[in-house]
């Protein structure tokens, strides 16, 4: 605390005052933190569950502070962030779809020894013109009192070319590059599917 609050606590206790709590003001009580307020609040949240204390408050007629004491004391709720990004939020049906063919996959695996040596996954990736040396790639031995080498500062290559690449337990099965300017889309995955069926 600061130098005059310390002098004021000083003076209280010379007073005779032992508690450092906060004594009941004289006047009315506040009723924004009332259960009907705090009903009115719920209301508002369950209507829309990313509204703010503010837009809550301005909502419902009370102040911010009235309204985050009725969020973390009456409602004991607390705001939270989105656990995790994921890349699409999936339809109960491509949910079904996908248990379904995991238990299938399950099925073989357990009946068959060789299963995961029949998997041929696949990937793209960018790949650079060229990468930047790290700082161990261009170290050198140098005798004792001999200057340190110098290098001028790379930046990474702006050319880059897309590779897809598909693999087994042995190794590449099948590769190719992204024509420059082309997008992988639905109709180039299958004539590159196509090339991998004709690799295997």
């Amino acid at each position: 605390m600061s130098r005059m609050q310390g002098c004021e606590r000083f003076k209280r206790f010379e007073a005779g005052r032992m508690s450092v709590g906060e004594e009941p003001r004289p006047g009315r009580s506040s009723t924004s933190t009332d259960d009907d307020h705090a009903n009115r609040v719920r209301a508002a949240i369950r209507g829309n569950r990313r509204l703010t204390a503010r837009e809550v408050a301005d909502e419902v007629s009370i102040n911010v502070g009235s309204c985050h004491q009725i969020f973390t004391e009456k409602l004991q709720m607390c705001r939270v962030s989105v656990k995790k990004f994921v890349p699409s939020l999936l339809t109960d049906d491509q949910k079904k779809n996908r248990v379904e063919i995991s238990q299938e996959l399950l099925a073989d695996a357990n009946g068959n020894k060789n299963f995961l040596k029949s998997i041929i996954p696949g990937d793209e990736t960018w790949v650079y013109g060229y990468y930047v040396e790290t700082k161990m790639q261009v170290s050198q031995w140098m005798g004792k009192g001999c200057p340190r080498p110098k290098k001028a500062r790379m930046g990474r290559s702006k050319i880059k070319v897309m590779l897809v690449v598909f693999f087994d337990w042995k190794g590449t099965v099948h590769h190719e590059f992204v024509p420059r300017g082309q997008m992988l889309n639905k109709p180039l995955y299958q004539e590159v599917l196509a090339r991998l069926r004709d690799a295997v």
